[in-house]
């Protein structure tokens, strides 16, 4: 069965949703994320979301475009200046068909990292050649396990999906080994700050890299600046990789999301202090170039953006690591937004910390000119 459209982003904007709440987001970009964030689009398979990203900065920027890779760049040009690159990955986590069975069930593996215990009985949106189909993750019902399997996670080889086929060529008519899927859970808004959705790792950082250069358009910055929209960064770091290559900067802001630590139980210890709402989170650590750490802190601290601290003494988990080994080099920060439930089917973030991580990028990228020196 193809799906039809969705409807959770008619009310974007500044109206209500059921549960009354309201966003003060400027009104096309909170539309444009939401329908960023219920487009399907796992690593190697971000066509989608892409395109959606290349047609929203058509209007903000002077050159639009794509690679081989799938990476999306749009850029606000300014020829013989040091580059300066603002990137989040687009891609997500999700799933790969790889046997059709004789009754018709779909087995399915993993892209990107997933926690098997939150599958069973989802939903998923399978990217079919004609359409997107949708389906449900089976297992055993609860009542006939054995005692010994009720409290087990069980393995991926152990689920299957369901599409409602009654045979292998019933199921084939609409699904092909090699088909993606995400799971079916769109985005919902909670309050007047706080959404959910899967996808917001890291649907929200290509986000915010977009409206970090919608607002540099307004006041443009004397640095050749690119917004990057790279591909495959859960199961590698290819298209961040490539497309630092490809453009070579002189400094690069990597947008992500980090683990929150205002939840019960969590371990602020070897964590932090990591708050929704509290502002986006600065890393500190070996894939941060120390000089544009120091320079993007004392910008926020300047124009009075609430920021959060976080340390990654080895790696930082991101597309930053990648990023800094490019060529000679690159300067590279690390801008992430706190997040809740993180490789879920309902991640939460603030509306409020993509907003002040957009504007203190733009007010980064800003102080950057042809003497800035980012040697340590």
């Amino acid at each position: 069965m193809q799906t039809g459209e969705r409807d959770f982003c008619e009310d974007a904007g500044g109206t209500s949703n059921q549960n009354g709440a309201i966003t003060s987001m400027n009104e096309t970009s909170f539309a444009f994320l939401c329908e960023l964030l219920n487009s399907p689009g796992p690593s190697g398979f971000e066509q989608r979301p892409s395109r959606l990203w290349r047609t929203h900065a058509q209007s903000i920027t002077d050159e639009v475009t794509h690679d081989v890779l799938g990476n999306s760049y749009a850029r606000l040009a300014l020829p013989g200046r040091p580059v300066a690159v603002i990137e989040g990955h687009i891609d997500e986590i999700g799933f790969m068909i790889t046997h059709v069975d004789e009754q018709g069930y779909l087995w399915f593996d993993r892209i990107g990292g997933w926690d098997l215990q939150v599958l069973v009985g989802q939903r998923v949106l399978i990217m079919g050649t004609g359409g997107d189909v949708v389906g449900v993750i089976g297992r055993k019902a609860a009542h006939i396990l054995e005692d010994s399997d009720k409290d087990r996670v069980p393995p991926i080889r152990e689920l299957w999906i369901d599409i409602g086929a009654s045979s292998r060529d019933e199921a084939q008519q609409q699904v092909q080994v090699g088909d993606p899927a995400v799971l079916d859970a769109g985005f919902r808004q909670l309050t007047k700050d706080r959404i959910v959705s899967r996808s917001l790792d890291n649907r929200v950082g290509a986000y915010v890299a977009l409206e970090t250069l919608r607002l540099l358009s307004e006041n443009r910055p004397n640095v050749d600046t690119f917004a990057l929209a790279a591909t495959q960064e859960e199961v590698s770091y290819a298209g961040a990789f490539t497309a630092t290559y490809s453009l070579r900067p002189a400094v690069a802001v990597v947008l992500d999301v980090t683990h929150a630590t205002d939840y019960p139980g969590a371990d602020k210890r070897s964590d932090g202090e990591v708050i929704i709402g509290g502002g986006p989170v600065l890393s500190r650590g070996a894939s941060i170039n120390l000089p544009a750490y120091h320079l993007i802190r004392e910008t926020a601290e300047r124009e009075g953006i609430p920021f959060q601290l976080q340390g990654a003494p080895r790696s930082s988990g991101t597309d930053a690591d990648a990023i800094i080994k490019v060529g000679p080099g690159v300067a590279t920060v690390l801008v992430s937004i706190p997040n809740r439930y993180m490789h879920s089917p309902n991640e939460l973030v603030s509306l409020s910390d993509l907003d002040q991580a957009a504007k203190l990028v733009a007010a980064f990228i800003r102080t950057i000119d042809d003497s800035t020196d980012f040697r340590p």
